[in-house]
């Protein structure tokens, strides 16, 4: 084998053992603008969150795994709150790497009313620093107001009171 060869299996071999710290990844926080994106719900709907700017607050919600007890928690206390969210006009998006048919189904079984977004490419939960070690997203909650800009981030500590803690953060914007 000549010296080039071995170099280049030798660089490659440090790569695996030692892999690259990506400096992609964002250091979102409040007061910075949210980044946009484009996803689809099971139904074919896309929802890009630019289009929101300038008309509604949105919450935006990362879960690991539809069908799980803590994400179906978590799920189930905006459903049973849709109503005010609703009616302030809030938008909110539930956002997962599971695939579109694992979250058809997920919303079909708890007859969930609010756009799941299937981030199957993990390229959303990254931008937004909200993948795990383990390539599931991570329980985080973002707030972004009227004018596309994060205004709180949650990292979700207390499943059965999410719903009701990022209505109070949202209607503070509406202050």
């Amino acid at each position: 084998m000549n010296a080039l060869k071995i170099f280049l299996m030798l660089i490659a071999a440090l790569f695996l053992i030692y892999p690259v710290q990506s400096e992609d990844k964002p250091k979102l926080k409040v007061g910075i603008e949210a980044p946009d994106f484009t996803l689809e719900d099971p139904y074919g709907n896309q929802y890009t969150l630019s289009y929101y700017r300038d008309k509604n607050p949105v919450v935006i919600y990362f879960y690991p795994k539809a069908g799980t007890s803590g994400c179906t928690k978590q799920a189930c206390g905006i459903r049973d709150n849709w109503k005010k969210f609703k009616d302030n006009d809030i938008k909110v998006f539930g956002i997962s790497v599971d695939t579109i048919e694992e979250i058809d189904k997920f919303m079909y079984e708890h007859a969930l009313n609010f756009p799941l977004l299937a981030d199957t490419s993990k390229s959303i939960a990254r931008q937004y620093g909200a993948l795990r070690d383990d390539g599931l997203a991570k329980r985080v909650t973002f707030i972004i107001d009227m004018k596309g800009i994060i205004s709180k981030i949650i990292e979700v500590k207390d499943i059965d009171s999410h719903a009701e803690q990022v209505l109070a953060e949202v209607l503070k914007l509406k202050d």
